[in-house]
């Protein structure tokens, strides 16, 4: 008698959620999706085949994107990613060419979060804008070439992870070399020196709120990208670009709160860290720390620039150069695989709703300069744009992202529809380039 083998089916592979993943997967909430958005602009025209075919291989070159979340029971101690041979989903689309093509995508990157049922948890969607009247002027995008639009699930990932997966693409697209530049050599002198302890904000004391504008009916995000000169740094100084963000980022709340006739209060402003490599060997995920940045109330009056950048440089460089947890040691804890995930979830959302009054006043989030030519071949083109967002939930209601990309800076503010409206972005757009131009006037 003949014995038929039978392969054997083996389990896919499964990783528990990191604690970044696991406590945003508790947070969400369907009226503001958990997204990032990037907006890359080249100068060409892409072949829709030969794109596919680029970016799935891209996906299998960086296999840890493709995964979906594992079915659980209410019992389960973790949540898992399961990892997937292939896409289980047509990753990459093309939108009809439009007047409002670029409005309308933009649009769904903030409304439409990938689902974390199927692998993966991007998208790709690719816009032919109608030709611009006229030149295209300073502050605002152009429209002519493709505009690639990339929508991820925050859950699973981020953007700088997101963009590693791009410049893999580009360069299978079109042949040419992306690998990243090197990093920018910090100054090593005093300036770089190990501050010393300086006097900062209590931190128990509740940061100030951004003063709401003119909310919109409909909820969901806002978003206003603008282009922008890169400041200008004094050879030398003690701070860096993104120290000059940062102080604009306060400056421009501490504005926009007195114009509304909010009460001063200390503020403290939230800032990733993201200490990962830019090759291949990247990880992929949510690879960020955050660190908060505080400020006085009698420190954003204008009255000394210099000492408040060189004040802000002493704190940014403590807080990246001290080691901590990604989301801090609490998160840590109450992450740790004790007590069933659901019941984690309930104690995580209370413990968030009553932590409302301490959440930090709004998030920068400083990409730098894109370390990626993103280059897709002679008839495409190199990036000559990249924006970025972060999700602008309550009770923050505004995130500021910034990168560059060709000497110029790509500004995107994106605000809570409950907290702002489109008028009021394009007033704290306005504000922002007025408090970073006084930053490079300060000597």
């Amino acid at each position: 008698m003949t014995t038929v083998e039978h392969p054997v089916r083996r389990r896919p592979e499964r990783i528990p959620f990191p604690v970044v993943d696991e406590v945003s997967r508790h947070c969400l909430q369907e009226e503001e999706p958990e997204t990032v958005h990037i907006e890359v602009h080249l100068p060409g025209h892409l072949d829709p085949s030969r794109l596919r075919k680029a970016f799935t291989e891209a996906l299998h070159r960086h296999p840890r994107i493709l995964m979906h979340e594992a079915p659980g029971h209410w019992y389960s101690r973790r949540y898992e990613w399961e990892l997937t041979p292939d896409p289980e989903v047509e990753v990459v689309s093309f939108a009809p060419p439009g007047k409002n093509a670029l409005r309308d995508a933009r649009a769904r990157t903030l409304s439409q979060a990938p689902p974390l049922t199927l692998s993966p948890p991007i998208r790709l969607e690719v816009v032919t804008p109608a030709p611009a009247a006229g030149t295209p002027t300073l502050g605002h995008p152009p429209a002519e070439g493709t505009v690639l639009f990339l929508t991820i699930n925050h859950t699973a990932l981020d953007g700088p992870a997101c963009l590693r997966i791009l410049a893999t693409a580009a360069e299978l697209y079109g042949g040419k070399d992306n690998s990243p530049t090197a990093p920018p050599i910090r100054a090593t002198g005093p300036a770089a020196a190990a501050p010393e302890p300086i006097e900062t904000p209590s931190t128990w004391v509740p940061p100030a709120r951004v003063a709401p504008g003119t909310p919109e009916p409909s909820p969901g995000n806002g978003l206003l990208v603008t282009e922008l000169p890169l400041p200008h740094r004094p050879k030398g100084s003690p701070y860096t670009v993104n120290d000059q963000l940062m102080v604009a980022t306060a400056l421009t709340i501490a504005h926009w709160n007195r114009e509304h006739g909010a009460r001063p209060r200390p503020m403290r402003i939230t800032m990733p860290v993201d200490d990962r490599p830019r090759d291949t060997t990247m990880p992929i995920g949510n690879g960020t720390r955050l660190v908060e940045v505080p400020f006085g109330p009698d420190e954003l009056t204008d009255s000394d620039l210099p000492a408040l950048l060189r004040r802000t440089a002493q704190r940014t460089r403590a807080l990246k150069s001290l080691p901590r947890p990604q989301l801090g040691h609490g998160a840590a804890l109450l992450t740790a695989p004790v007590l069933p995930v659901s019941w984690r979830a309930a104690v995580t959302r209370a413990l968030r709703r009553a932590a409302i009054p301490w959440t930090s006043t709004t998030l920068l989030s400083n990409i730098g300069r894109i370390p990626y030519a993103l280059d897709f071949g002679d008839e495409a083109g190199r990036a000559r744009a990249v924006w970025f967002s972060a999700p602008a939930r309550m009770p923050r209601g505004l995130t500021v992202t910034t990168a560059s990309t060709a000497g110029r800076l790509h500004l995107a503010l994106r605000w809570s529809r409950d907290l702002l409206g489109h008028g009021d972005g394009a007033h704290l757009r306005d504000l922002f380039e007025h408090c970073l131009h006084a930053t490079e006037e300060a000597p």
